[in-house]
């Protein structure tokens, strides 16, 4: 993390330790049937706002869900003064994304909405409006490849957490390649 090839991703229910001064972005754990509105709202008033992004509640493959939640809680987000992400989700298209509402779009939903065309579409708008693109559940090489060749800015992915000791040096060897290579591979 000191040398910026990875970043970290906080949850309320997390309860690791954040180091200072890394790159890092404010998830909200709200796929998970414990997740509490206030609890989340309380967790992320104490954050400092360095955040790269904070993830505005969505519901997991739902487009529309997520839509009402975004209208819900970015206002007062904003007003708090954070760097807000709507999730796209499976029904969403590059013209339903609010992007005069948000700084980042985190791809999200189901594996078969995250490699479809309609969310490379997004993630295309996004880097030419100049808004940051996140990619959620990127677990191997070619996912990564894949969402480098498409433009995302970032990615998360449980990998490093099953089995950290020898996925670590694997996760650095392939950000190494993809951050250095020209080339990337498009099949996922």
């Amino acid at each position: 993390m000191r040398d910026g090839l990875l970043g970290f991703i906080d949850t309320p229910a997390q309860g690791n330790v954040r180091e200072p001064d890394v790159d890092w972005c404010a998830d909200n754990g709200c796929y998970s049937s414990k997740w509490d509105e206030q609890k989340w709202w309380s967790w992320l008033a104490r954050q400092d706002r360095t955040m790269r992004f904070a993830t505005c509640p969505d519901v997991v493959g739902d487009w529309d869900a997520t839509v009402e939640r975004f209208n819900k809680f970015q206002p007062k987000m904003k007003a708090e003064g954070l760097p807000v992400a709507c999730v796209a989700q499976d029904g969403a298209t590059h013209t339903t994304i609010p992007w005069d509402d948000i700084d980042c779009v985190f791809i999200g939903g189901t594996t078969e909405f995250k490699l479809s065309a309609t969310s490379e579409q997004i993630m295309r708008e996004g880097n030419m409006r100049g808004v940051w693109v996140h990619v959620g559940r990127v677990n191997s090489l070619r996912r990564l490849r894949w969402a480098k060749a498409r433009g995302a800015d970032s990615c998360d992915g449980t990998f490093l957490t099953f089995g950290p000791d020898v996925n670590l040096p694997k996760l650095l060897r392939w950000l190494r390649q993809v951050n250095n290579q020209n080339q990337f591979g498009f099949d996922v």
